[in-house]
């Protein structure tokens, strides 16, 4: 009998302890920490795309020139309190903007090596009638940049966590701003132990 009563209890505590899983929509809001999420890049994205969208500059490019602007994807500095991969919402609006039709992208720094590499080894070893020539690439019409900031202001178990993200459409031919996007997104965060 001395060992039963712990024996009974050793199953509730592991079963207390598991991990549970639950699956949820990738749209649905979920903000437990307070800190930069998926939600806030995907509402950043969505926001930027649609403005981005409504500015001249697109239509301005494509009326000048008789086709749609290139873009590429230059660097987006995070420069806030916390760790944000801001591949997500620059992906996101790629995206959109290049499913819009009316912006093209071409492939960053890291891709077209990537690509070089393979067009040097078709070269080598590709028929000639599937060979991709080199020296053919786009060259790009404006680069996207941009930077994350945020300010955090704590008061003994509250906390403000402001973020502003901003974004420019760069003319590679001389260096005009030709879009600005903004963002800014403040959340208010109440807990028992506030994190920087």
């Amino acid at each position: 009998m001395k060992w039963s009563l712990p024996l009974l209890i050793l199953p509730l505590l592991l079963g207390a302890c598991s991990t549970q899983v639950t699956r949820i929509d990738p749209s649905q809001t979920v903000d437990l920490s307070g800190a930069w999420n998926d939600s806030d890049s995907r509402m950043v994205a969505q926001e930027m795309i649609e403005d981005a969208l409504s500015r001249p500059w697109i239509s301005n490019f494509t009326q000048s020139n008789g086709h749609p602007p290139a873009v590429i994807v230059g660097t987006v500095r995070n420069l806030s309190h916390e760790h944000i991969n801001v591949n997500t919402f620059t992906a996101d609006m790629e995206r959109s903007l290049v499913n819009s039709g009316r912006v093209e992208f071409v492939a960053a720094s890291g891709e077209r090596d990537e690509i070089r590499d393979e067009r040097i080894d078709q070269d080598l070893n590709a028929r000639d009638d599937t060979r991709n020539a080199a020296g053919q690439e786009i060259g790009a019409d404006f680069m996207l940049k941009g930077q994350i900031n945020s300010i955090f202001d704590t008061e003994g178990k509250q906390q403000v966590r402001y973020y502003q993200i901003d974004l420019n459409m760069i003319s590679m031919a001389d260096n005009r701003k030709v879009w600005l996007g903004q963002k800014k997104i403040k959340k208010l965060v109440k807990n028992g132990s506030v994190r920087p």
